[in-house]
């Protein structure tokens, strides 16, 4: 599933005839969805902090404290994950600012716009994205 699926209100960004890439509204554009996306996210952290603490209750029976346990792990777990998305969300957002957002960090070229929509924290184009994940493979 594609990041930009996360966002109900999402809107693809329509291109302008003679448009330059990376135009002041195509960088507006992402850093709105950048932190729309944040913003969502940092929510459900909350959201979790609090059913945490609500939850703090203790079962006597074994097998309802170790499903209480894998409900938190499970959690937790997702937590972790969306932390280090919203850090990559301040990363992008920090590519924004410096202008360098939208280019491939290995290479130079364009990332283009369809594929930040569907993943907004890319920092590889298509091509160098595939080579590293080969290398992974081997």
């Amino acid at each position: 599933m594609s990041d930009s699926t996360l966002d109900p209100d999402f809107i693809p960004y329509q291109i302008q005839a003679d448009e330059d890439y990376m135009s002041d509204a195509q960088r507006n554009h992402f850093r709105q969805y950048l932190l729309r996306w944040k913003h969502r996210l940092m929510c459900e952290v909350d959201r979790t902090v609090a059913s945490m603490q609500q939850e703090n209750v203790h079962f006597p029976d074994p097998n309802d404290r170790a499903s209480q346990e894998e409900e938190l792990t499970l959690s937790l777990r997702a937590r972790d994950r969306e932390r280090k998305l919203i850090r990559k969300i301040d990363e992008s957002l920090h590519l924004i600012e410096r202008g360098d957002y939208g280019y491939c960090a290995n290479c130079g070229v364009e990332i283009g716009l369809r594929r930040l929509e569907a993943r907004p924290t890319a920092t590889l184009c298509i091509d160098c994205k595939t080579a590293s994940e080969d290398r992974e493979r081997q």
